[in-house]
């Protein structure tokens, strides 16, 4: 076993909008969990989605909106740096980014999550990937083979995301 500062695996994703660096593989046999740095563009939104795995955020840099729902209905509300997210699995969640800079997070979640992002990411060229019929379609599918939930054009917009496909 081997101790690292700042690991990182050298992969990086697009991840329609936000980008992923893998700083510890799923594939690790050695480690329950995957950890990624994030980092989401401004004007970049996550749309409303469920999944079974959990996720905590620790915002580094910048700022960005991260929707809840509770007893009361949906709620946005603002991470800034050092602020520690936790999202429960199945948790109905979003996240924007409105302001002016790019938001860094690291992230621990499971390591099918993951899995998951390896799936539907693209390597990066420091361009967005177009959110195309194919790529949409693809991303629906391995969603669908996860188990996890999208929300609908409509849904996403009730709460404040107009999606651009």
């Amino acid at each position: 076993m081997s101790i690292q500062k700042n690991p990182t695996t050298g992969i990086i994703l697009d991840i329609l909008g936000p980008t992923v660096e893998f700083l510890t593989s799923p594939d690790d046999p050695e480690s329950d969990f995957c950890a990624l740095k994030g980092i989401m563009p401004a004007g970049v939104v996550v749309p409303l989605h469920t999944h079974v795995d959990t996720e905590d955020f620790l915002v580094v840099s910048g700022q960005l909106e991260i929707l809840r729902k509770d007893e009361n209905g949906y709620e946005w509300y603002v991470g800034k740096p050092g602020d520690f997210l936790h999202i429960p699995n199945y948790a109905p969640h979003a996240l924007r980014n409105p302001f002016t800079e790019p938001a860094t997070i690291h992230m621990i979640t499971t390591k099918q999550m993951g899995q998951f992002f390896r799936e539907i990411g693209a390597p990066t060229n420091g361009t967005h990937r177009a959110a195309t019929p194919e790529v949409l379609a693809h991303f629906q599918a391995v969603s669908a083979k996860y188990g996890y939930w999208n929300a609908t054009l409509e849904e996403n917009a009730a709460i404040g995301l107009h999606l651009g496909f």
